[in-house]
C-alpha cells in the first residue's frame, strides 16, 4: 500500500475492514479530533493477506496500489474478465493490461465464491508474468540447454520412441483444456499415467465427493460447528478463512484444530497435532459435533499426506451425520487452481506418482510442474510446457514455452467444484504459444495427430466426453464416499504451504512477492513503514 494522507477523511472502511473482515487489527486511529490519523500501529506494516483490499474501499485514494501506482490511466487499459489461479478458490478477477503486459488484477463481485475481496497474491503477483519467461524452445545437449527451433524440439521428443511407456504430470496453475488435450495424447499412445497431485499425495478419488469442498464457500458460513484438520485455510484459502471467520462471528460457530496451531483469526480450540485424534476425538468436540445442526470438517492437503487421514475423517463423517438431507458438512481443502479438474479428468494415478516413477516412463510431460520432485525421473527424457524457468524447467531435456493464465482462454473448476472460465487478456512473449497448439502441432510430429484444430473444437471435444465441464456452474457430485479405506492415521499433522508469497512459480518470479516474503515474514531489516 502507499498512503497519502493528507487526503484521508476518517471514514474509518479501512479499520473497519481490518478488524471485521480480515481480523487483524493492525489499522487504527491515534489522535483525537481533528489531531486523528488513520496509521498502522507503531509504524509497522500491515501483516494481513487481505490488506490490499483497503485500496478498493477508500473513498478518496489516501490509499492506493504500491506497485501500480502511476503505471497508466485507467483509460489506457484493456479489461479482460478472468479468474484467478493462486489458489484453489476460483477468485474472480478483472484483468487490466496495457499492450502485452498485465499491469494490475483487480476482484469482481461474486458473492458465491469470492465476494468482493481477493488476497494479495492475487493482486499483486502480476508483476511476475514479465520475469523469468520462457519465450524460446531450449533443447539440451551435452547436459546444456541450448535454443532450438520448434521442429527441433518436436523432433527430439519424437525420436524417443516411448510406445506407451509416457506419463504426464499437471502443476497447479493448467486449466482444463491443456489437461484434457495431453490426455487425449497419451490415450492415443496407449497410456494411462496421469497425474496432478504433483506434491506425491495418493488418495482415493473413486467418488469426487469424497475429496470435494461439498458445504460450498458460501455455504461454510453456516456451520455452527467446524473441525479444522491439519489446514491453515488462512494461506491456502485465504476467502475461504474469512467465511469461516463470519460463522464464528455472526452464527456464534465454535472451531476445532487438529494439527500445527496457527493463527487464523479467530478463536480455535486447538487439540493436538497427533493424527489419531481424527479416530478418537475429545468428549467435548464430539458432543458438540452430536449438538450441531450443521456440522463440517474441513480436511486439508497436510492429512492427505497421512496414511489412513482421509479414511478416518470419511468415518468421522458417517459416525457424526455430517452429510444429511439438505446439508454436506465433508470438505477437503485443495491449495491448486487444477487440482479439481483434473481429478475430473482423470489426473489421479493409482498410487499417485511414486506408482508411475517405479513403472520408469521413457517420456514425462510436466504441465508447469514446478513443485514435484523430479529425482525419481532421472532417467526420464523430460518435457516441460510451461511458462517460467522455475524447478520444472531446469530439469528437463525439451523446455515448450507455454502461455500463463493471462494468456489464454481456459476452464478451470475451483474447489468446490464451480466451473469457471477465463478469457485472453494478453499475448504470450517471443515464442511462447498457448498450450493446448503446442501439443496439437506435437502430436502430428509424433504420428498421433489430435482430433482438433482450434481451441474452439477441443472445447466441443472435451464437453462431449467430460459434460460437466460444458457449461459453467456448480457441480454436485453424488455421496458415494468408498469404504474400507484405511482409517487409523499415525503420526503429526503438517500444513503444505510454508510461504504463503511464493507457493507457485508467477510468485516466485515477482518482484512484490518475494519483497513480502522476505520483508513480512522473514523479518528482513529493511522493513519500510507503512506510510511510506
Amino acid at each position: 500500500m502507499k498512503t497519502t494522507m493528507t487526503r484521508c477523511i476518517h471514514c474509518t472502511r479501512c479499520v473497519r475492514f481490518s478488524e471485521e473482515v480480515a481480523g487483524v487489527e493492525e489499522i487504527g486511529a491515534i489522535g483525537r479530533g481533528e489531531g486523528m490519523q488513520i496509521t498502522s500501529y507503531l509504524e509497522h506494516a500491515v501483516h494481513s493477506e487481505l490488506s490490499g483490499n483497503v485500496v478498493d474501499l477508500c473513498p478518496v485514494g489516501a490509499l492506493t496500489s504500491k506497485p501500480y501506482a502511476f503505471e497508466a490511466r485507467p483509460w489506457e487499459l484493456t479489461k479482460t474478465l478472468g479468474i484467478d489461479v493462486m489458489d484453489g478458490v476460483g477468485t474472480n478477477i478483472r484483468i487490466d493490461s496495457r499492450g502485452r503486459e498485465v499491469l494490475r488484477a483487480l476482484p469482481r463481485i461474486n458473492d458465491d465464491v469470492n465476494e468482493e475481496w481477493a488476497n494479495d497474491k492475487t493482486r499483486h503477483a502480476v508483476d511476475g508474468l514479465m520475469k523469468r519467461r520462457l519465450d524460446k524452445p531450449y533443447l539440451r545437449k551435452n547436459g546444456k540447454l541450448e535454443e532450438a527451433s520448434w521442429n527441433e524440439a518436436f523432433q527430439a521428443i519424437a525420436d524417443v520412441k516411448a510406445g506407451s511407456s509416457v506419463a504426464a504430470i499437471a502443476g497447479d496453475l493448467v486449466d482444463c483444456e491443456t489437461m484434457y488435450a495431453t490426455k487425449k495424447l497419451l490415450k492415443s499412445m496407449k497410456s494411462e499415467m496421469l497425474e496432478g497431485r504433483q506434491t506425491g499425495l495418493s488418495y482415493d478419488v473413486s467418488n469426487l465427493a469424497a475429496v470435494n469442498f461439498n458445504t460450498t464457500i458460501a455455504g461454510i458460513e453456516e456451520a455452527d460447528v467446524i473441525v479444522l484438520v491439519s489446514t491453515n485455510p488462512r494461506w491456502e484459502a485465504s476467502l475461504v478463512n474469512t467465511r469461516i471467520r463470519k460463522a464464528v462471528r455472526k452464527g456464534g460457530a465454535k472451531i476445532f484444530g487438529i494439527g500445527p496451531e496457527t493463527d487464523l483469526t479467530y478463536p480455535v480450540e486447538w487439540l493436538g497435532d497427533d493424527m489419531s485424534l481424527l479416530s478418537k476425538l475429545p468428549k467435548a468436540v464430539a458432543d458438540a459435533l452430536k449438538g450441531a445442526e450443521k456440522p463440517a470438517l474441513i480436511l486439508g492437503g497436510g492429512a492427505l499426506s497421512i496414511e489412513g487421514a482421509h479414511g478416518a475423517a470419511l468415518q468421522l463423517a458417517n459416525d457424526y451425520k455430517l452429510v444429511r438431507r439438505d446439508w454436506n458438512g465433508f470438505n477437503v481443502l485443495h491449495i491448486g487452481a487444477s487440482r479439481t479438474g483434473g481429478l475430473m479428468l482423470g489426473y489421479a494415478y493409482d498410487g499417485g506418482i511414486k506408482a508411475i516413477a517405479a513403472k520408469k516412463p521413457k517420456l514425462l510431460f510436466s504441465l508447469g510442474a514446478d513443485e514435484m520432485d523430479y529425482q525419481p525421473f532421472e532417467k526420464s527424457f523430460k518435457v516441460y510446457i510451461g511458462h517460467h524457468g522455475d524447478a520444472g524447467a531446469h530439469g528437463a531435456d525439451v523446455i515448450l514455452p507455454g502461455a500463463a493464465y493471462t494468456e489464454k482462454n481456459g476452464t478451470y473448476v475451483n474447489l468446490e467444484g464451480r466451473v469457471q472460465r477465463s478469457n485472453k487478456a494478453i499475448f504470450a512473449p517471443g515464442d511462447a504459444r498457448e498450450d493446448w497448439s503446442i501439443l496439437r502441432a506435437l502430436s502430428e510430429v509424433m504420428g498421433k495427430t489430435l482430433p482438433f484444430d482450434s481451441f474452439e473444437e477441443l472445447r466441443v471435444k472435451m464437453a462431449k466426453d467430460h459434460p460437466q465441464l460444458a457449461e459453467e456452474g456448480l457441480i454436485t457430485f453424488e455421496w458415494k464416499p468408498p469404504t474400507g479405506l484405511p482409517s487409523k492415521p499415525k503420526g503429526k499433522g503438517a500444513l503444505p504451504i510454508k510461504d504463503f508469497y511464493l507457493t507457485n512459480s508467477i510468485a516466485r518470479a515477482s518482484a512484490t512477492m518475494q519483497r513480502c516474503s522476505a520483508e513480512l515474514l522473514h523479518g528482513n531489516d529493511e522493513m519500510l513503514e507503512a506510510a511510506e
